[in-house]
């Protein structure tokens, strides 16, 4: 399952690092795009978003499915359901706060002691499908990795005899490893992103938060971002 989802992007954002690192210019003057287009075309470009999400989607179908239990639900077994909608979304509210405005903090910190790459955002005004897309990658994200992640990992690993801190530990550091295009300290402040959600679904057992929280803050990113991005400095 790792191979062909989130393992492979911790494998090709490794090599995307030591790439950066090996080029001549510093990591503070290097880029990296977040949502990058698929084709020159919007509409070619709208489509090929489209499958994407749809085959990653069917990854988290997968999960799901290998998830599955006789009696039982899988979908209740990790929490992906919406028996506990406003509890859900508060918690979801305070993990976008607890880790968005500190997020935000750390990516310009590290880029002023040039750690980071500068993230190129996508631009909104190609076609008026724009920023539907951008909207429903994050929930692709969201749904993809906390469901892999948390839902996933932490069955199948506490299934494996690991304990608590083996498997968040473990799950963080993953998370973190495939940030590492970004550059080292935003691959360090995903590994702390991946400790308190993992310890937030460890405890309830429910990942519908984490999606949520996790949708929100690439919304945040995805289109909010590009939007307040000329007044930055």
């Amino acid at each position: 399952m790792l191979a062909l989802s989130i393992g492979q992007s911790a494998v090709y954002s490794v090599l995307s690092l030591v790439r950066s690192l090996t080029r001549d210019a510093a990591l503070a003057d290097q880029v990296t795009a977040l949502n990058p287009s698929r084709a020159d075309a919007a509409i070619w470009d709208a489509i090929y978003r489209v499958f994407d999400v749809f085959f990653d989607v069917a990854l988290v179908a997968l999960v799901v499915y290998l998830l599955r239990e006789p009696g039982r639900s899988a979908l209740r077994r990790i929490g992906l359901d919406l028996s506990r909608p406003g509890r859900d979304v508060g918690v979801a509210v305070l993990l976008l706060a607890a880790i968005g405005i500190p997020g935000l903090a750390l990516y310009a910190l590290s880029r002023l002691a040039g750690l980071t790459l500068e993230v190129q955002a996508a631009e909104l005004d190609a076609a008026w499908w724009t920023i539907p897309l951008l909207l429903l990658s994050a929930v692709r994200a969201g749904l993809l990795e906390e469901v892999i992640l948390n839902g996933y990992l932490g069955e199948r690993l506490g299934a494996l005899g690991w304990g608590t801190w083996r498997i968040l530990v473990a799950v963080a550091i993953l998370r973190g490893a495939y940030h590492l295009y970004q550059g080292p300290a935003m691959a360090l402040g995903n590994v702390v992103m991946g400790l308190v959600f993992g310890w937030v679904y460890l405890r309830w057992r429910r990942v519908m938060p984490l999606v949520l929280a996790h949708t929100l803050l690439d919304a945040f990113a995805f289109v909010g971002y590009p939007l307040a991005a000329p007044y930055l400095p």
